[in-house]
C-alpha cells in the first residue's frame, strides 16, 4: 500500500510475557555497534523520548523485521521488476521501531514496528503520519538515489524517509512545516550518529534555496495541488523529483515523477495513485505558479 492518510492513535500494548530465545542477526548502528535494546534505549533517551521495554519485547519488534524487508523486496519487484540493493540495505540499516513515536502524546508506538503487509501508517500527533514501510521503499526507489548525491525531502515527519537517504546520498536535507514534530525531530539523528542529515522548521513550498548547487533528488512526502515552481528550480540537472499531486483528504491523487535533463528542461510522467495528508502553508494561498522564494 503506497502511503495514506489513516493512522492508529492507540496502538496495540506490547506483550509482556517472556517469549522463547530467538537467534537473529544483530545490525550495526552506524558508530559500529550492535542495535541491541541497551543502545535502543540508550538513543531514545538522547533524542529526549525515553522509553523502557523488556528484552522480549525488543527481541519481538526484531523478529518482525526479516518479514518486513522480504515484503519490501516482494513489493519492489512487483511494481518496477526489482529491488535496488542500495535501497534494500539502507531500509536493512535503519531501525525502524526508533521512529514510531507519537509527540502530541508523549509515547513510542515501537510494538507497531514492522507490521505485517499490508502495512499501515502511523500517528505522530498533530496531524502528522509515519508513512507505510512499502510506499516509502517505492518512492525511494523510483527516485534512485546514489553515493554522492543531496536529497531534499518535503514533509519531515518522523524522520524516517531522510534517515534512509542519508544511508545512500552524501547530505540529506528535511523540512518540516508543523513545528512540534519538525523540533522535536531534529533531536532524533544524532542519537544514531547520522551526521549528514540538516533538519529544519519551514515551509516546503519554498524548498531549501540557501544549499548552494541544489539538489540531485527531491521527495515531497505530502499532496501538492502541484508541484511547487521553487523545487523545480532547486532540481540539479539530471535531477529527479517524485511528488503526489491531487486534491487534499480526496481519491484521484497520484504521483508525478520529473527528471531535469543536462540542459534544464523539465521531463515528467504520471505514476501510480497514492494517498497522502496535505501540504499547507503556501500551497494552501499561493496561486498555481506564484512566489518561487520566501
Amino acid at each position: 500500500m503506497i502511503a495514506g492518510l489513516g493512522a492508529a492513535l492507540a496502538a496495540p500494548a506490547l506483550a509482556d510475557q517472556a517469549i522463547p530465545p530467538l537467534t537473529l542477526p544483530t545490525p550495526a548502528t552506524p558508530n559500529g555497534k550492535p542495535w541491541t535494546l541497551a543502545a535502543f534505549e540508550t538513543a531514545m533517551a538522547a533524542s529526549g523520548r525515553p522509553v523502557s521495554l523488556t528484552q522480549a519485547q525488543f527481541d519481538a519488534i526484531q523478529a518482525r523485521k526479516p518479514a518486513a524487508m522480504a515484503a519490501i523486496s516482494d513489493y519492489l519487484t512487483q511494481r518496477l521488476g526489482k529491488a535496488d540493493p542500495l535501497v534494500m540495505a539502507a531500509f536493512e540499516a535503519v531501525p525502524r521501531e526508533y521512529y514510531h513515536y507519537n509527540y502530541e502524546q508523549h509515547r513510542t508506538t515501537c510494538g507497531d514496528a514492522y507490521d505485517p503487509p499490508p502495512p499501515k501508517t502511523w500517528a505522530l500527533g498533530y496531524g502528522s503520519v509515519l508513512s507505510d514501510y512499502e510506499g516509502q521503499a517505492y518512492m525511494t526507489q523510483v527516485i534512485a538515489p546514489k553515493p554522492g548525491e543531496v536529497s531534499l525531502e518535503i514533509g519531515t515527519g518522523s524522520g524516517f524517509q531522510s534517515s534512509v537517504l542519508s544511508r545512500i546520498v552524501d547530505h540529506a536535507y528535511t523540512i518540516e512545516i508543523i513545528a512540534p514534530i519538525g523540533n522535536a525531530v531534529q533531536k532524533i539523528f544524532a542519537p544514531l550518529g547520522y551526521t549528514n542529515i540538516t533538519a529544519k522548521v519551514g515551509d516546503g513550498f519554498y524548498g531549501w534555496p540557501e544549499v548552494p548547487g541544489g539538489f540531485d533528488i527531491i521527495i515531497v512526502t505530502c499532496v501538492a495541488q502541484y508541484a511547487p515552481p521553487a523545487l523545480f528550480a532547486q532540481l540539479k540537472p539530471g535531477g529527479r523529483m517524485i511528488i503526489p499531486i491531487g486534491q487534499p483528504f480526496k481519491h484521484g491523487q497520484v504521483f508525478y515523477v520529473y527528471h531535469k535533463d543536462a540542459a534544464g528542461k523539465i521531463h515528467s510522467r504520471r505514476d501510480i495513485g497514492c494517498f497522502f495528508i496535505p501540504m499547507t502553508g503556501a500551497m494552501q494561498t499561493a496561486p498555481t505558479g506564484a512566489a518561487t522564494s520566501a
